[in-house]
Parts: C-alpha cells; sequence; structure tokens
C-alpha cells in the first residue's frame, strides 16, 4: 500500500507512522523516494528486531487490557484511560467504538531487515503521557536514531488530544526535506 502511495505522489516523500506504524514506515523508508520520517508515539525496531522485542522490554499497562479473540487482539472498553486519558470521555468512547483490533500475532512477525533512520532524517513526537508504546520506549529508540524529538503532554493519541502541534511537527519536516 506505501508503494502504491509512493508511485502516486512521487518524491520527495515524508512517511508518517503512529505506533506500530512505526514498523511500517521503517520497514518502507528504503524507498529512494522517501525523504524522511516522522514517528509519533511509534515504535522502530532496528535490523534483526520485532515491535514485541521491544514490548518485551518496555511493558506498558494497556496491554493488560486487550483480549485475544477469534485471532485478534482487541482493547476492552476500559483500555481507553491507557490508550487515550487525555481525552474526553465521549471521545474516549468513540475511540474504542471505532479502533480495530490487530492480528494477534501482529507484533512477532517478521523482523525489520532494514533501517533507514540510520540515513534519512527522522523526526520523533515523544508522548510523556503515552501507556501504550512507554514513554522510556520512545526516549530509547528517538535517541538510538538521532531524531528530532518533540516532547508533547499527551497520551498515545497527540494527533487526536493536540493535533496543532502533529500538524506543525509534520509542516515542519517537510520543509526540511523538500
Amino acid at each position: 500500500m506505501i508503494e502504491r502511495t509512493l508511485n502516486r505522489v512521487g518524491s520527495p516523500a515524508l512517511l508518517v507512522g503512529h505506533s506500530y506504524g512505526g514498523a511500517t514506515i521503517t520497514a518502507a523508508g528504503v524507498d529512494d523516494r522517501v525523504a524522511g520520517l516522522v514517528y509519533i508515539g511509534a515504535v522502530a525496531p532496528d535490523v534483526g528486531e520485532t515491535v514485541q522485542d521491544h514490548l518485551n522490554k518496555y511493558p506498558s499497562d494497556v496491554f493488560s487490557r486487550v483480549e485475544v479473540k477469534d485471532s485478534y487482539a482487541g482493547m476492552l472498553p476500559n483500555g481507553t484511560e491507557f490508550f487515550c486519558g487525555d481525552l474526553s470521555e465521549q471521545e474516549q468512547k468513540l475511540v474504542w467504538a471505532t479502533h480495530f483490533p490487530p492480528h494477534a500475532d501482529l507484533f512477532t512477525q517478521a523482523p525489520i531487515q532494514s533501517t533507514p533512520w540510520k540515513s534519512k532524517p527522522s523526526w520523533y513526537i515523544l508522548c510523556p503521557k503515552d501507556h501504550t508504546v512507554h514513554p522510556d520506549l520512545q526516549r530509547f529508540l528517538s535517541k538510538r536514531m538521532g531524531a528530532t524529538v518533540i516532547e508533547v503532554e499527551s497520551s498515545h493519541v497527540p494527533m487526536l488530544s493536540q493535533p496543532d502541534i502533529v500538524i506543525e511537527v509534520i509542516r515542519k519536516a517537510t520543509k526540511a526535506v523538500q
């Protein structure tokens, strides 16, 4: 899907990934048309690592509020306080009602084969109130990749709780890679 999108937009392209999407943009970021990467409370595995490797080292609260059913890992209603606790109660209910449960083995899938964040400019929106991707994991990853770090007092969903800041980071990153 990312390759199809890159074919439509041309280059230079800036990839933005949230949460597990960080692994997705890391894998896709090797494409020559990708000029930079923006991670939002995201994972960013190195060669040979899986997302689960990181989650095992930095466990977080939300995963105690997940139920695996029919091979899918769905967040329980009380998980929203750990996923998007800085949103209003009504917004949390909407997030829960519209969230898409991923396949239960998503985090253990094939290890990353390359790491474009080692050679391409990267930005990282770090969320110190995140109970999904542990803030200490975010600090470790953003430091390891040498990313430009923007700390946003947010839960796991700064694009919902503080969209203006997220948009501004993406705009600045876009300008930097043009």
